[in-house]
């Protein structure tokens, strides 16, 4: 093949490129017309903001500097993560081995982050958690009180004493508090260090008959966990040790209003007060009360029912279950075990999110095991002084809340503590802040912004230099182009006033033309690298050919005397004439004009 029609066909190969990855470019095909628009298109677009630039102003940075946008004048804003507070967590009990307060214990860092967040760009951070030695506990006892749990509760009486002591290695900062159920709950005693006192308060305690004990045991945690105040929950570990000899049935009352759990505390001089106008709380209603309050839950119950409250337990988070010997001797090395199984596993819960935003997790744990997914939540067989690391990725759609700042938390359940993120969405350019009114560069009648005119009411134009009055419509792109979704003036050239403005061609001989610059007269085919073979104009992309030439590049000659034989008939009689050459149509000849017959070997 000529090497010239080898250049021919790259080139327009290239062209042809260059056309498609112009309709892939996401940038340019959303036809942003704000700075604002165009970077929550996605991380990839930048705006250029230069006053008279051209080409689109959206599109990614390489491109733009290409075009001509001076590096000043591109518009593409970063996200970026600031860690705002950062106290180290703690590693030690403060000189003189005294305890440390609750407030003055740090087991996740860091505590307070803002993330710039663009559409698309996702901000990465990570956070440590480190279990602190001498943690306080609070830990408040729920005891069913009916006929059947009475050797229970004598065991029951010593527990304020001999827990403390027990627990004397994993803390010395224990409270302990006694609740009990059986038609209704009580709050007995709460939360103390003395524990005299609740061995006082337990001794005084009775059983009684009660049928329905198991669903009322439901309402006392309720209450139990929502009254924060008149229980004494501090910022600290809070266990709910629920003690009982019965299963449930999970059945909603009979009878009476029906009115749903209002999930409120209603304790009046320590006994709850609405048994008779609202339904038992619902198993949902328990997961989610228990978790908001961070409150750890020990069912502590007989073999019968161990497999009714495990089923129970795998619906709440950050829950165990033990089994009851017959008295509950074994009640203390139940707690301890559960407390011990329940603390070693880290578990990372997020608040709501908003719409468009999403959130993952890689936990880095124990040993070098790393999990993703809702396993990136979690790290088991933590012990004190155990250090874990888990990296979060937060990604943003568009722009949630019309660029209002947003705030979640990130929390291990179990725990008060909790990491605060204030979530700022780039919804705006910078340049959006440098508004430049009856700005010269738009003719005096509009506002100047990113390089782009807001015209003052009553004008029209990219320079605002077209009276409204003028026109019909506001939209004046609408006149200038070829069918609804085309290109303004076919991308060939500038609407102006609701009128195409065609290009200019490097080469004076080459131009646009067209009512919406549609035509042009260098686009035609080409033959032997000659615009319309040499023998023709292009007019509108399409070549018309001189007399006795035809075809798409004009490389059809009709003239028929090329075919003549010297017997003066075209082809010999033996063929027809195209484009000035013979095709034979009898396959027994050959030749310019079928002169010569085939030798048959």
């Amino acid at each position: 093949m000529d090497m010239k029609v080898l250049l021919m066909s790259a080139l327009l190969g290239f062209v042809s490129l260059v056309r498609s990855e112009m309709d892939n470019n996401v940038c340019i095909s959303a036809k942003a017309k704000t700075c604002g628009e165009c970077i929550q298109i996605g991380p990839q677009c930048a705006w250029c903001k230069d006053p008279g630039f051209k080409p689109s102003r959206c599109d990614d940075k390489d491109s733009l500097e290409r075009a001509g946008c001076t590096q000043l004048g591109i518009e593409n804003p970063q996200g970026r993560v600031t860690i705002d507070k950062n106290k180290p967590v703690t590693n030690r009990k403060i000189d003189g081995g005294q305890n440390l307060r609750p407030d003055e214990i740090t087991q996740i860092q860091p505590q307070k982050l803002t993330l710039n967040l663009r559409s698309g760009e996702s901000q990465k951070f990570t956070l440590t958690f480190k279990r602190a030695e001498d943690y306080p506990i609070d830990l408040y006892f729920l005891m069913d009180l009916s006929d059947s749990m009475q050797s229970n509760l004598e065991n029951v009486k010593n527990l304020g004493t001999e827990l403390a002591k027990a627990m004397e290695h994993i803390t010395k900062n224990l409270r302990i508090g006694f609740g009990s159920f059986s038609e209704s709950y009580v709050n007995v005693l709460s939360l103390t260090d003395d524990t005299a006192l609740f061995t006082q308060e337990v001794s005084k305690q009775k059983t009684s008959g009660n049928l329905d004990s198991s669903e009322a045991g439901f309402e006392a945690i309720m209450q139990a966990a929502l009254c924060t105040e008149v229980i004494g929950w501090r910022n600290a570990i809070r266990l709910l040790v629920f003690s009982t000899d019965v299963g449930f049935a999970g059945e909603r009352k009979q009878g009476g209003n029906g009115r749903p759990n209002e999930e409120k505390c209603h304790l009046e001089n320590n006994m709850y007060t609405k048994s008779n106008d609202f339904d038992y709380p619902s198993i949902s209603q328990l997961v989610d009360t228990l978790s908001d309050n961070n409150i750890q839950t020990i069912f502590a119950v007989t073999e019968q029912f161990r497999d009714v409250y495990q089923e129970l337990s795998a619906q709440i988070p950050k829950s165990a279950v033990g089994t009851l010997s017959t008295n509950s001797s074994n009640v203390i090395q139940l707690i301890i075990d559960a407390y011990n199984s329940l603390s070693s596993e880290i578990i990372l819960k997020n608040s709501k999110l908003p719409a468009g935003v999403s959130i993952s997790y890689i936990s880095h744990c124990k040993n070098g095991v790393s999990e993703k997914g809702e396993n990136g939540r979690k790290c088991s067989n933590i012990s004190i002084g155990d250090e874990v690391t888990v990296d979060i990725e937060i990604t943003a759609t568009g722009c949630p809340s019309k660029g209002k700042s947003e705030t979640i938390k990130i929390k291990p359940l179990g725990f008060i503590e909790e990491v605060e993120i204030v979530l700022d969405f780039i919804c705006e350019c910078d340049c959006h802040k440098d508004r430049i009114p009856n700005s010269p560069e738009c003719s005096g009648r509009g506002t100047l912004e990113c390089g782009v005119c807001s015209c003052n009411e009553g004008w029209l134009g990219r320079l605002c230099e077209c009276s409204q009055y003028d026109f019909l419509t506001d939209d004046l792109d609408a006149n200038c182009r070829m069918d609804k979704g085309t290109d303004i003036c076919s991308n060939n050239g500038e609407c102006v006033c609701g009128t195409c403005e065609c290009k200019k061609r490097d080469n004076p001989e080459e131009r646009y033309s067209g009512r919406f610059c549609e035509c042009d007269n260098f686009s035609c085919d080409r033959s032997n690298n000659k615009l319309c073979g040499g023998h023709g104009r292009c007019e509108c992309r399409t070549c018309i050919c001189e007399v006795n030439y035809a075809g798409s590049a004009c490389d059809c000659l009709l003239d028929t005397s090329t075919c003549l034989a010297a017997n003066n008939q075209i082809c010999n009689g033996r063929g027809i004439c195209e484009c000035g050459v013979c095709k034979c149509t009898d396959s027994k000849f050959q030749g310019p004009t079928c002169e010569y017959q085939k030798k048959w070997e």
